[in-house]
């Protein structure tokens, strides 16, 4: 008996068929796979990220090499994980727990690329020599403030100055402590253990930021007495070798806090901001923002500018008014907001 032809119509209904029934295979996989995630689901903390190398450690202090499952973003170090045991000593990534905070940097092409996840402090360096140089605190302060962590400008190097540089050294840094930025000042000469900064870390997860040669991997160095180890037990765990020291880091305090480290943390710098965005990382502005007479006021000349007027009053630093003109027109891309 020939077959009779199927109309294009019944071709369609048929279709619809089969992808419903491949549809409920599919999420029964789905939820089966599901299952056993759940089972076998545990919190760990990334705490190497070397490339498409991540190093997840648990809650017992053991690490695990990881790969990440596909569509789930992309874990940076810091981050708290849910991952799975695959094998010995390795793992899958399958969820990232929301952020408390997320340091990011703009990469070559102007993205925001993410750092580091879950930072509570944000350490700045400065020293004598090098000096302090343009408005790169003040860039750091920003950031802080725009991701909502703590800042605290360390002035290192200390021991480089005698009693008559010291007050004015401090003194052109008060600006910052007057709005509440606190300034530690330290010398690894004359306290190699670095107590204040260890209590400044303790149950907290910080970075050191600065520019080159204020001496970060000194202070690195002296608040990891085991760097050596710690380096050593993560180069097993990666098989990275020498280059888990150029990989982004969460080194284990003896305080009980955490400091990651990597190259693209201690080198970072601000991004493209809109305006609104940069007046608010201006803690000292706050105040006065929304009533300048103009709804598009640059602060520069403008009649009845109320961040002006709090300047001129000494609410305001000049040197931070200034920092704020120059940050307005050096950070990438300019800005295209209003308050």
């Amino acid at each position: 008996m020939p077959r009779r032809r199927l109309s294009e119509r019944q071709l369609t209904r048929i279709q619809r068929i089969q992808e419903r029934r491949r549809s409920k295979v599919e999420a029964r996989a789905a939820l089966a796979l599901d299952a056993i995630d759940d089972e076998a689901a545990r919190d760990g903390l990334v705490v190497v990220r070397h490339g498409a190398n991540l190093i997840v450690e648990d809650q017992q202090a053991h690490r695990h090499q990881c790969v990440t499952r596909q569509h789930i973003g992309h874990p940076v170090c810091g981050d708290r994980v849910v991952w799975q045991p695959c094998g010995p000593r390795a793992g899958v990534i399958t969820a990232i727990h929301p952020r408390d905070t997320l340091l990011s940097r703009p990469d070559a092409s102007g993205a925001e690329k993410p750092l580091a996840a879950n930072i509570d402090l944000l350490v700045i360096v400065v020293a004598p020599q090098p000096p302090p140089t343009g408005f790169l605190i003040d860039q750091y302060l920003v950031a802080a403030e725009r991701i909502g962590v703590a800042a605290l400008i360390l002035c290192n190097k200390m021991d480089l100055l005698d009693e008559t540089a010291r007050a004015p050294f401090l003194d052109a840094l008060q600006p910052y402590a007057e709005i509440g930025y606190p300034l530690l000042p330290l010398s690894l000469k004359h306290d190699p253990s670095l107590g204040p900064l260890r209590q400044r870390f303790a149950g907290q997860c910080g970075i050191l930021v600065g520019q080159s040669g204020v001496g970060k991997s000194s202070l690195i160095q002296a608040l990891l007495p085991d760097l050596e180890v710690q380096v050593g037990v993560l180069s097993g765990a990666t098989g990275l070798g020498r280059h888990t020291t150029s990989a982004a880091t969460s080194y284990r305090l003896e305080s009980g806090g955490r400091l990651i480290d990597s190259p693209g943390v201690r080198s970072f710098r601000l991004g493209a901001l809109e305006r609104a965005e940069l007046e608010q990382g201006f803690p000292e502005f706050r105040p006065f923002l929304g009533r300048c007479r103009f709804s598009d006021c640059q602060h520069h000349q403008e009649p009845d500018c109320a961040i002006l007027a709090a300047s001129a009053a000494g609410a305001i630093a000049p040197t931070r008014l200034r920092a704020f003109h120059q940050l307005a027109k050096t950070v990438p891309h300019g800005f295209s907001g209003a308050h």
